[in-house]
C-alpha cells in the first residue's frame, strides 16, 4: 500500500485527491498538512511513500519545504502538485529534488499513474517538459535572466508580470510589503530592467505567463 502526505492549504483541493486516490486499491492517503511547516514536520517525523506538495502555502512556501525535506529524506518522492502551469514552475521543482510535476488542471486524469510511477523511485515528466529539461541540459546554451534570479525572487517575478500589486503579492506569499518592494528592487537590477513593465514584457515573451 503506497502511503501518501498530502499538503495544501485548499481543503477543497485536499478532499478532491482524497477521492481520486479512494477510487484505488493499492494507495491511501495517509495524513494531510495544511502549511509548508506541517507539511515539512510530517514528512520528516513520519515515514510516507510519498509527499504529494503545492507551492504556494502559508508558512514556508513548497519550493523550500522541498529542498529541506530532500536535505534531511533525500530517497522520499516527492511530487509537486500546483495550480502553476509547467512553464513557471516545473524545472526549478525538478532541479530542486521532485520526481515530478504535474499542474491541478491534470491531475484528475494523471496523479494515480504519476503516483505509482514515482513511488517506484522514477520520474514522472510530460512529453513537453521532458523537451524542456533536455534543451536546459545542452552545452552552451546561455541561461535566461530569470534563471539568475532566486526561487523567491522568481515566485515575486512572476506575480508581478501577472499585473499584481504589491499588498496583493505580500498576502499571497505570507511576506510584508516592505519585504516584496525590496525583491522587486533586486529583480530589476539582477535583470537589469526599471519598469514592472519592461519584465512584463520579458515573461510574455518567455512564456512564463499567459
Amino acid at each position: 500500500m503506497i502511503k501518501i502526505l498530502i499538503a495544501d492549504d485548499h481543503t477543497v483541493v485536499r478532499e478532491g485527491l482524497k477521492q481520486i486516490v479512494a477510487e484505488t486499491s493499492d494507495m491511501v492517503v495517509a495524513d494531510e498538512a495544511t502549511s509548508g511547516h506541517e507539511a515539512l514536520n510530517k514528512a520528516l517525523k513520519t515515514d510516507y511513500d510519498i509527499v504529494i506538495l503545492d507551492i504556494t502555502m502559508p508558512g514556508i512556501n513548497g519550493l523550500d519545504v522541498l529542498k529541506q525535506i530532500k536535505a534531511q529524506k533525500p530517497k522520499l518522492p516527492i511530487l509537486v502538485l500546483s495550480v502553476h502551469p509547467e512553464e513557471q514552475y516545473a524545472v526549478r521543482c525538478l532541479k530542486a529534488g521532485a520526481s515530478g510535476y504535474l499542474t491541478k488542471e491534470s491531475a484528475p486524469d494523471e496523479l494515480t499513474a504519476a503516483i505509482r510511477k514515482i513511488s517506484q523511485g522514477k520520474k514522472y515528466v510530460t512529453a513537453s517538459l521532458a523537451e524542456r529539461l533536455a534543451l536546459d541540459l545542452e552545452i552552451g546554451t546561455e541561461k535566461p535572466l530569470h534563471e539568475t534570479l532566486s526561487d523567491r525572487e522568481y515566485q515575486v517575478m512572476i506575480n508581478i508580470a501577472q499585473g499584481k500589486k504589491v499588498k496583493d503579492i505580500a498576502e499571497e506569499l505570507f511576506l510584508s510589503e516592505k519585504t516584496i518592494s525590496t525583491y522587486r528592487s533586486r529583480i530589476l537590477e539582477k535583470m537589469g530592467m526599471e519598469k514592472n513593465e519592461e519584465l512584463v514584457r520579458y515573461a510574455l515573451n518567455n512564456h512564463l505567463i499567459g
